[in-house]
């Protein structure tokens, strides 16, 4: 009887906790309410920002705010059309250039978005930027990060109570935090995008692209160069969760035909 009342208590929280991934219609675990991830990607930006310094190339720094901003409207102009504005309840959009050789780039919760020097000549202009920063805004949109850290906090914590690992493991959950979105971790993230959520950020990466006006075909180029990037021992940060091989390269030549019905030459 334990064990049932366990069972059934459990099953109503993972049916209490579901969200649907846009466009895709996935049902996902995302056991932390928005406004604490909402809350703790402020903390963990501002923290970063304090730790790293700032791009000062102008130029460079103005290309991805541009492209940042470009994004930003197709994002809300893509999910108002889809009745779905409430998704970025909260959000105030930061796009910045941080002088770092790794290439790297990632986007909190409330479109807090980090892109490295090193990212730089990889993207090879903003048709590049746009892939990337699509890429990494379209996983905060999909809310991955809540569904990857719900997952790593069930499998660290087990029956803790949220509230109760929030609070007492503030440790412990920085660094889940941290590996979750990538920031400052080493080579081999704890815990890797599947490929179902590569997959998904993929497809709306590029649709985001597209409205923004820049090229969907730039992906393909763009990740075949991400690619070229695994010639030492250890891949690119960018690349220990952002797998770059030829069936990714393939499948997003198979997703371009339906972004390319988002695009529009401005």
């Amino acid at each position: 009887m334990f064990i049932r009342c366990c069972i059934a208590a459990f099953t109503l929280v993972f049916l209490a906790s579901c969200s649907t991934v846009p466009i895709t219609g996935r049902s996902q675990l995302n056991l932390i309410p928005g406004n604490s991830m909402l809350s703790m990607s402020l903390q963990q930006y501002d923290s970063f920002l304090k730790e790293h310094k700032l791009s000062a190339d102008k130029e460079q720094a103005a290309k991805v705010k541009r492209v940042g901003a470009k994004i930003q409207d197709a994002v809300e102009r893509y999910l108002g059309a889809k009745g779905m504005s409430d998704r970025l309840a909260g959000y105030k959009w930061e796009f910045n250039l941080v002088e770092d050789k790794q290439i790297n780039a990632w986007c909190m919760p409330g479109g807090k978005v980090v892109v490295y020097t090193g990212i730089l000549p990889v993207a090879q202009g903003e048709a590049g930027l746009a892939v990337v920063m699509g890429h990494e805004i379209a996983h905060a949109i999909a809310e991955h990060g809540n569904e990857r850290m719900s997952h790593g906090l069930l499998a660290q914590f087990g029956g803790m109570a949220l509230e109760e690992a929030l609070s007492s493991q503030a440790g412990a959950t920085k660094q889940l935090w941290m590996s979750v979105y990538g920031v400052g971790a080493q080579y081999g993230a704890l815990l890797p995008y599947s490929r179902l959520q590569e997959n998904e950020a993929d497809r709306l990466g590029l649709i985001f692209m597209a409205m923004a006006g820049y090229d969907p075909n730039a992906a393909a180029s763009f990740w075949q160069r991400m690619a070229s990037q695994k010639g030492g021992a250890a891949p690119p940060e960018f690349l220990s969760t952002h797998p770059s091989d030829v069936t990714r390269i393939e499948n997003i030549k198979r997703l371009i035909p339906e972004a390319m019905g988002y695009y529009k030459i401005k």
